[in-house]
């Protein structure tokens, strides 16, 4: 166990986030819409730490799991996906764990779950995360949220069973992006390299998460690079994909993993960018700093949220018109 000191205020934060779990039973786990490596990570992490408790959980997000990240689940648990059939969940829940969500509409429609006067334990490390919850565990110094689940797990002497490794380490793989982002502390390391000491195989999971590509992937990569432009004397670039696009790839949304990072890591590069459509007059955007800029800051004042150095939002309007005042604000940002 690598054993991490803490300030006085996380430790409290950690105590009041075990006591939720101590006191309550009957949790409904949920992660943010369209969820990545961490909020996958983090979701079946959690489920792995209840099962150990004996509590009883329900785990319940807005769409599908990504089908990469299903192992996690070791065919013990499941996730419901509540948008392909809303009917199959009648329950209402009183108690709510969410994960790796920056804030509260980052839970997308499972929120209709919730019964009145929920209570609601937020787990998370944005720094544009507002305390949304009635119990909050926010590290913003954390590089991901399964970080956060680690230091739960030591405060409440939680058993580090294999299965929970293994999540946490593929938290930490995918939300460092392979431990080569700036958000890769000695911290993140200390703990990645207490999992490999435990039997967590990391090569296999960095192959699996971000090496191997698919047919649909490759096809988007080569029609988006066809996208490829530049502002603000280069030092702007962007990619963009159509929903036409999507469909004639056969891409799903995982698939657009990572296509923000071909714009980002072109030399000379502070600000890349991904423009998606999503549907009629609603585009997703991605962004992602070298570190001049703060993109958390661009994405905030379109409604969205995340860290300096990478962050989201959605803008509605046409694809032209979101690259257009997104592309302006990030102009700004570099000033």
């Amino acid at each position: 166990m690598t054993v991490i000191v803490q300030s006085d205020d996380y430790t409290a934060m950690l105590e009041q986030a075990a006591q939720f779990i101590r006191s309550n039973d009957h949790f409904l786990v949920v992660s943010h819409v369209q969820p990545d490596g961490d909020a996958a990570g983090s979701t079946y992490a959690v489920a792995w730490m209840l099962q150990s408790l004996g509590k009883t959980f329900t785990l319940i997000n807005e769409g599908p799991i990504p089908d990469k990240f299903i192992y996690m689940a070791a065919d013990r648990h499941s996730v419901v996906h509540y948008e392909a059939d809303p009917g199959s969940v009648t329950q209402r829940y009183t108690r709510v764990i969410s994960v790796d969500c920056a804030d509260y509409s980052r839970i997308g429609s499972v929120h209709k779950l919730f019964a009145e006067g929920v209570q609601l334990l937020n787990i998370d490390h944005h720094a544009t995360n507002d305390r949304f919850g009635s119990s909050n565990l926010v590290l913003e110094q954390a590089a991901a949220t399964v970080e956060v689940l680690y230091d739960l797990c030591v405060h409440m002497e939680i058993p580090f069973t294999h299965e929970l490794n293994v999540c946490i380490y593929s938290g930490l793989l995918t939300d460092t992006g392979g431990f080569r982002y700036a958000n890769t502390t000695p911290k993140v390391m200390q703990i990645a390299a207490d999992m490999l000491s435990r039997g967590v195989k990391g090569h296999e999971l960095a192959e699996r998460l971000l090496e191997k590509l698919s047919y649909p992937q490759i096809s988007l990569i080569k029609t988006s690079l066809s996208t490829l432009s530049f502002a603000h004397s280069n030092r702007v670039a962007w990619l963009s994909v159509t929903l036409n696009d999507v469909k004639a790839s056969g891409a799903s949304n995982e698939d657009l993993d990572g296509l923000v990072n071909y714009p980002r890591n072109i030399e000379g590069v502070e600000v890349g960018l991904l423009f998606k459509e999503r549907g009629e007059g609603i585009v997703k955007v991605s962004l992602r700093s070298n570190g001049r800029a703060d993109v958390a800051k661009v994405a905030k004042s379109f409604g969205g949220g995340g860290h300096v150095r990478a962050a989201g939002c959605a803008v509605q309007g046409t694809l032209e018109e979101a690259i257009e005042r997104v592309v302006k604000e990030v102009g700004l940002a570099l000033e």
